[in-house]
């Protein structure tokens, strides 16, 4: 029997809860856009009101001219680097340990030959 009772094993929660979060984000920030544009834009230069979806459209159309939201690919291949040098500077026992920690806290199913003296077969 495997302890990971409230755990997700295929990743299936992982990626469903990712999911949505971003819908939330975007919801969130398309009704800030909407709320921003509808309180200054009519009054300041006379443009009309937006509906959501609308908002979300700038939103997204703003995301595709200007592209924000992220912190350049430079830092993510510094850090993978730095984790590669990390791995490869470890030794045998302390990468097995690695292994086991990672298993525990990302997977619940373990190798059947992880666990030499169990019963399970």
């Amino acid at each position: 029997m495997s302890d990971c009772k409230g755990k997700c094993c295929t990743g299936v929660c992982k990626g469903v809860g990712i999911a949505v979060l971003v819908i939330a984000l975007t919801a969130a920030l398309s009704w800030a856009v909407m709320a921003l544009w509808n309180g200054l834009m009519p009054e300041l230069f006379g443009l009309h009101t937006l509906r959501f979806w609308q908002a979300a459209g700038i939103l997204i159309l703003s995301k595709l001219l200007f592209g924000g939201y992220h912190h350049g690919h430079g830092h993510a291949f510094r850090h993978r680097q730095h984790l590669i040098e990390r791995w490869e500077s470890m030794t045998p026992e302390e990468k097995e340990k690695f292994r086991k920690g990672f298993r525990g806290r990302f997977c619940c199913h373990t190798p059947k030959d992880s666990n030499p003296g169990s019963d399970q077969g």
